[in-house]
């Protein structure tokens, strides 16, 4: 099987990097269970504290192969059930993952390049790249957990609306809407992803993990029940050497030095 994704380490970080340029990056079966196998592998792996996903060439993702789609031997409907097997697959594990996942957005973004992007805690936008759901406008519905997390950054309204028109989205305003955290300069997303990733893995990664972990639950519990799991999760990070050191360096007036686990 050839490489689709390629995996790169830089430390503590890795790259996750979509590796069919000659297509913009479009998921096909094989993409899609290669790239299962390396966010599972990354998520498991302690000496990981971040990840950022990013693409060859000049996209980050143009979403779904449909040309391999329309090629399946058993049909179209056929091919998105075993796609959408393991896409929805990782778009979980990024979200379950307890350490920062963050998209680096190098240039278009649709279809399921969108909502992997929507999937990931933070995205860093090419000044050119553009957001688009695309999925809409070939006659399809939005996929990748797309339906539950484009309504909670940008509202019901405008989700409908993104779904309904499906008009290209610039970094300005992919900015503006909350759906990206930073737009940099064309051919900076990359490096400044990691930056940001390199930053954050300076941080308490069981810290993060809760906060993330109960960010994410917080829409699907009542409030007796999350607050809870928020004690509970509490009482978990206070375990951890990274609690010790945070408290004391509080304390003691000093910048805490967050050891790797």
């Amino acid at each position: 099987m050839a490489e689709k994704v390629e995996l790169r380490r830089d430390g503590q970080i890795a790259q996750l990097l979509l590796n069919r340029p000659e297509v913009y990056n479009a998921v096909d079966l094989d993409m899609a269970r290669q790239c299962v196998d390396y966010v599972i592998s990354l998520s498991a792996d302690n000496s990981v504290r971040g990840v950022v996903i990013s693409g060859e060439g000049k996209a980050f993702c143009a979403g779904g192969d449909l040309k391999w789609a329309l090629g399946f031997p058993h049909g179209p409907s056929a091919a998105f059930h075993e796609l959408a097997a393991r896409f929805h697959q990782m778009v979980l594990e990024i979200r379950r993952m307890r350490k920062p996942v963050i998209a680096a957005v190098n240039g278009i973004a649709a279809g399921a390049g969108f909502t992997v992007a929507l999937a990931c805690d933070f995205r860093v936008m090419a000044r050119s790249a553009i957001f688009q759901q695309a999925y809409t406008s070939n006659g399809l519905c939005i996929d990748g957990g797309g339906t539950f997390t484009l309504p909670r950054i940008v509202g019901l309204a405008r989700a409908l609306e993104i779904a309904a028109f499906d008009r290209p989205i610039s970094s300005e305003q992919a900015l503006a809407w909350g759906l990206t955290t930073e737009v940099v300069e064309d051919g900076r997303a990359l490096e400044e992803a990691m930056n940001m990733a390199r930053e954050l893995a300076s941080r308490s990664l069981s810290s993060f993990g809760w906060s993330k972990h109960l960010l994410t639950d917080s829409f699907n519990t009542s409030f007796e029940t999350h607050i809870e799991r928020e004690r509970a999760g509490l009482c978990s990070c206070a375990e951890h050497p990274d609690a010790t050191e945070g408290m004391r360096a509080f304390v003691e007036k000093r910048k805490p030095v967050f050891n790797v686990e």
